[in-house]
């Protein structure tokens, strides 16, 4: 019998839909194939893939990646290119039934590295029996979240995910910086860290996750999925965060405020505009599985549209229009058909292997700028000088 062993991003909505979609794998096509999914966090699941080569060793046949990671693994020859695969078997409406941002980040060097899975660019998730009107500028976030906050009644104004993973810290920073009308890369996707959007970002992040009296306390221990799960609980008045946070605090059995959530485009900063970050999840294939015929198979099943409604009805996010215009689904968030608006006003990352150390630059440079008093124009120097000491030879691909 033949096992497919898949690396999970550690997140139950996601063990629970793999699970489900592959039983229906089994059941529709007859196959005698078990699943080994295996759930990791964050920084473990890019070492057990990426950094350990586990999709070359045979080690993985499926991984879960985020969209970021893409570029340093096909760097390495770690994936697997489906373009043949969907020039073979095809799979029913695609690309045209999802949006062209879910189809193009995984589109370069040549392949195709990855077909998309879950989805939720970052939008505003507040209370809508707590706040009327959503704010419009960071300054009204900050203040808004500072009315909101009510520690007697274990409840807060706002949560920052500053946990150092190379995730959220990262994005925050880089929305921070673009709403504020300033660049992060340029078109070699070399980062520049010195701008004045950059030390008004910076101070800005710094102010709120130090300001007792607007923060949930705790967030240097807490990754985005722990925010979100805050905001479940009840424990939160608003949030920068992934759509896909909102969905689940609207139709889990465990959320406290199912029924309570709505979302907004993210605030704009001084000089600048609202704008939000596109970046997904995908199942890959690893260029060392012995079942990619398989693997491919279980691909394809889990892009139907039944199966990425399933992603929806699990706790996640599915990425077919049909799945976020789905009258059910709407009828009980009925914010999801939303995602298209967001899509078309979100911003990518380069494509560029060096993404992931970058990111854990800014983590550690948004970690110093918490813990210390040092100074912001100080702080943003070092890490430049680290940023532009690669890792490795060439940038964008």
């Amino acid at each position: 019998m033949t096992s497919l062993r898949i690396a999970v991003r550690r997140f139950d909505p996601f063990a629970k839909a793999i699970a489900a979609q592959f039983a229906d794998f089994v059941a529709t096509t007859g196959s005698d194939a078990t699943l080994d999914a295996v759930e990791l966090d964050l920084n473990p699941l890019h070492q057990a893939t990426i950094g350990d080569r586990g999709l070359a060793t045979g080690a993985w046949d499926i991984a879960f990646l985020n969209t970021d990671w893409l570029a340093e693994a096909v760097a390495d020859d770690l994936l697997e290119d489906l373009a043949p695969h969907l020039d073979r078997q095809p799979i029913a409406g695609f690309p045209e039934d999802w949006s062209p941002s879910l189809t193009g980040l995984q589109r370069f060097a040549g392949g195709f590295w990855g077909m998309p899975y879950h989805d939720g660019p970052q939008c505003l998730v507040y209370r809508k029996d707590l706040i009327a009107t959503p704010p419009a500028t960071w300054d009204e976030f900050h203040a808004c979240a500072r009315g909101l906050q009510k520690p007697a009644q274990d409840r807060y104004g706002t949560v920052l995910a500053l946990f150092p993973d190379g995730h959220n810290s990262f994005y925050d920073f880089c929305i921070h910086v673009w709403s504020r009308g300033g660049e992060l890369f340029d078109e070699d996707g070399q980062i520049d860290l010195t701008s004045p959007q950059a030390v008004d970002a910076l101070d800005f992040l710094r102010g709120l996750a130090r300001d007792p009296d607007a923060i949930a306390p705790g967030c240097a221990a807490m990754d985005s999925v722990a925010s979100g799960m805050a905001f479940a609980a009840g424990k939160v008045a608003l949030m920068a965060n992934w759509f896909g946070f909102a969905a689940y605090c609207d139709t889990s059995a465990d959320s406290k405020v199912a029924g309570l959530v709505d979302v907004a485009p993210l605030p704009a900063g001084p000089g600048g505009t609202s704008v939000s970050l596109n970046v997904f999840w995908v199942l890959a294939i690893g260029t060392g599985s012995r079942h990619k015929s398989l693997a491919w198979a279980f691909l394809r099943h889990c892009a139907t549209a039944a199966m990425d409604r399933l992603t929806t009805t699990s706790g996640a996010i599915g990425v077919r229009r049909s799945t976020w215009n789905d009258p059910e689904i709407n009828a009980t968030i009925p914010y999801y058909h939303r995602l298209e608006w967001l899509h078309e006003h979100a911003r990518e990352m380069p494509v560029t292997p060096d993404l992931a150390r970058i990111s854990h630059i800014v983590d550690d440079l948004i970690t110093a700028a918490v813990a210390t008093d040092r100074a912001t124009a100080d702080l943003l120097a070092e890490a430049q000088s680290r940023a532009l000491t690669p890792a490795r030879a060439g940038a964008a691909l």
